[in-house]
């Protein structure tokens, strides 16, 4: 093979995605539409490598710069998003794409390289042993999908539902960011801008969906969710201060997802990635979900350790602690301005 690296441009965009399309480890998150996003609702660097061989598309990385008086300058595959990586067809390729990585990391001296693989690439870099994924089949039956909930889960999901908790689809994003502004800046995490999320339904159209939770009439939870091939990833997901007095709203909130998504025909259901030692990791585990490692690799450039800016850091406890005491209208102003380094 004669392989050459090239940067993704307007007019290489349909090939990029229909090759991510076939390539078997190809995730939603290496999807062309991704360059868009991270441009415009962050203004973000990006760098999007493809390796091609007689002018055909052999292997592909995408990665973006976040660079930041706060909290550093990285390279990442990428940001925003729980997979990325290296996708190629041969060890060649892949090779071919990591050492173009590597040179353009050390051009940009950032602290580090990041890939948040998968599986192990096998080329020796350091890994962060922190995230892990959930990922499980879902049947067409409404029946089995339930009966594969743990029994209080179970349990909880029906008492939401005799609870009056109901679930629908809506075509914007107003709702959805109300409710997980407020979620997020319970759990002490800044939020990103409503602009952010408008974009994602802008550029992955009907493969990006919201449904809202309400009981009464309020809105208690909602979940923005990715469709690729066969698979349905629920990903910006909260519920409101009011749902806790309402028992089983986030259980019910994964459930209409799950049963909604089976009878569209989607039948597989990834929870996205979670870290070790928390609650969202409970969460999915308990829903009857097995963790899988993230093994996330680094190539340390100015960097002398990998990086740790994750809200697990002790260093951010106490802002943590005061964030969530912040009102609403506050946080939501200021969060934007942190959360776009935070990728």
């Amino acid at each position: 093979m004669t392989v050459t690296v090239a940067t993704l441009d307007a007019d290489t965009m349909e090939r990029w995605d229909a090759y991510v399309q076939s390539a078997p480890q190809a995730t939603f998150f290496h999807r062309a539409g991704w360059k868009t996003v991270l441009e415009k609702a962050f203004g973000h660097r990006t760098y999007f490598l493809y390796a091609q061989d007689a002018g055909n598309i052999v292997g592909i990385l995408p990665l973006a710069q976040i660079k930041s008086a706060l909290f550093g300058n990285s390279l990442s595959s990428l940001p925003f998003c729980v997979y990325g990586g290296i996708v190629a067809e041969s060890e060649q390729v892949a090779e071919e794409l990591r050492n173009a990585a590597c040179r353009l990391a050390e051009s940009l001296k950032v602290g580090a390289l990041e890939l948040r693989n998968t599986s192990a690439s096998g080329s020796n870099w350091p890994v962060k042993e922190l995230y892990y994924t959930f990922r499980k089949a879902i049947d067409p039956s409404d029946e089995v999908n339930l009966k594969a909930i743990p029994n209080r889960q179970r349990a909880m999901v029906r008492k939401g539902i005799q609870e009056g908790l109901s679930s629908e689809w809506d075509t914007g994003t107003e709702r959805l960011y109300r409710v997980y502004s407020e979620s997020v800046r319970n759990l002490g995490t800044p939020v990103f801008s409503a602009k952010y999320l408008r974009i994602l339904r802008q550029v992955f159209g009907d493969d990006c969906s919201v449904l809202m939770i309400t009981h009464q009439g309020q809105d208690v939870a909602a979940v923005m969710s990715f469709y690729f091939r066969d698979e349905v990833i629920p990903y910006y997901g909260g519920s409101t201060s009011a749902a806790r007095t309402l028992k089983g709203a986030n259980h019910v909130m994964y459930w209409e997802l799950m049963r909604r998504s089976a009878e569209q025909g989607y039948r597989l259901f990834d929870f996205g990635r979670s870290k070790a030692g928390t609650g969202p990791f409970s969460f999915k585990k308990n829903y009857g979900f097995e963790p899988q490692p993230l093994p996330y690799e680094y190539y340390l450039v100015t960097s002398g350790a990998v990086p740790d800016l994750n809200p697990l850091n002790p260093k951010y406890r106490l802002m943590i602690n005061v964030w969530s005491k912040l009102p609403l209208p506050v946080a939501n102003c200021i969060g934007p301005f942190l959360a776009r380094s935070l990728g």
